[in-house]
């Protein structure tokens, strides 16, 4: 996903409902822990909870039409060193506080052959 994502405050757009925001970026930090490519861009959208506005509804409904438009991806792993990523979002009540992401230090290959 493009981490050239661009969310301002933006005080003067209209406001949407915060309940509903809130419900997809839940969504969308647990989704983060299986889909390391959206976690940049979901981090950016849960930083603005408290008055959310149009403009950063549209940005996670771009996160929403860019998961459904990769649902036959594997990002289990890098496809070049063949590393995993694992990430972290930490909250404290409903906001969140941190967050890293990091590469695994070891690759683990296997086959498995699957009876159909």
């Amino acid at each position: 996903m493009n981490t050239s994502i661009k969310i301002d405050l933006d005080t003067e757009g209209k406001p949407v409902d915060r309940t509903r925001y809130r419900a997809l970026i839940r969504l969308l930090l647990y989704l983060t822990t299986s889909r390391p490519d959206i976690i940049f861009a979901v981090c950016v959208c849960a930083r603005i909870q408290s008055v959310p506005k149009e403009s950063q509804m549209a940005a996670v409904k771009k996160i929403l039409r860019y998961l459904k438009g990769s649902q036959e991806s594997d990002y289990g792993g890098c496809r070049v060193d063949r590393k995993s990523t694992s990430d972290t979002c930490q909250m404290l009540g409903n906001r969140l506080i941190s967050w890293f992401s990091k590469k695994q230090n070891s690759i683990a290959t296997s086959t498995v052959k699957h009876n159909t």
